[in-house]
């Protein structure tokens, strides 16, 4: 990925807004749930590495180049969870945009710097996220979100207004404008749009009504 490209994707982050995270999906729904995002306006991918080792690094990676090769020029695809230097590596032969991560890690936003990819590693304190900024970061996860709410992204960002944050955890249709009127720049949403149920029961109409209910939230504000 050159400069040109790499900016192209992070104007279309800070235009999109919203990162859909992708967790525990079994391969053989994923077209068809990233499908349905796509008809609900979701334009940005985030498929997560397993920490815990339930799906492997090489299986994960598969899904991110399948992904990235089905819907070529339509979503940007990237990885979450990324803790480890190999798995930014995986990303990169798969064809992922983006690494995001949980925590602040010089070594991973350094290699995926070195990779030519978008670094969005995860911080919740003003250390940290200097921290991250210094070390190549695009953007700054702010995580977890849930306790914080909209009065933390106002406080932090008044000192460190260079720093473009993301807010991910607990970020739903109700509190997204609250988030948006602190001038954040974006939100990671998991399970709140890719609901488990519907999931099960391929409800993928469903999935894409709930898309569209974020993407009206951006779109009006």
């Amino acid at each position: 990925m050159n400069k040109l490209q790499k900016n192209q994707i992070i104007e279309k982050i800070e235009k999109n807004k919203i990162i859909a995270i992708i967790r525990g999906v079994p391969k053989e729904k994923l077209i068809s749930l990233c499908d349905a995002l796509y008809k609900g306006g979701i334009r940005i991918l985030e498929l997560t590495y397993s920490a815990d080792g339930s799906v492997s690094d090489t299986e994960t990676a598969s899904n991110i180049k399948m992904l990235s090769e089905h819907f070529k020029d339509k979503l940007y695809v990237g990885a979450g969870t990324v803790i480890t230097k190999q798995q930014v590596k995986l990303t990169r032969k798969a064809g992922g945009l983006f690494i995001i991560s949980p925590n602040t890690d010089k070594k991973v936003i350094k290699a995926t710097v070195r990779q030519g990819l978008i670094s969005i590693p995860g911080a919740l304190t003003p250390s940290e996220a200097c921290e991250a900024k210094a070390n190549g970061a695009d953007f700054v996860k702010l995580f977890p979100m849930k306790n914080m709410g909209s009065d933390y992204v106002k406080a932090i960002k008044a000192p460190l207004s260079h720093i473009k944050f993301l807010a991910v955890g607990g970020i739903d249709e109700n509190n997204m404008g609250e988030y948006l009127k602190a001038k954040i720049c974006g939100f990671g949403v998991g399970a709140n749009i890719i609901n488990k149920k519907m999931v099960a029961i391929e409800d993928w109409d469903g999935i894409t009504e709930l898309a569209k209910k974020y993407m009206a939230v951006i779109e009006e504000a």
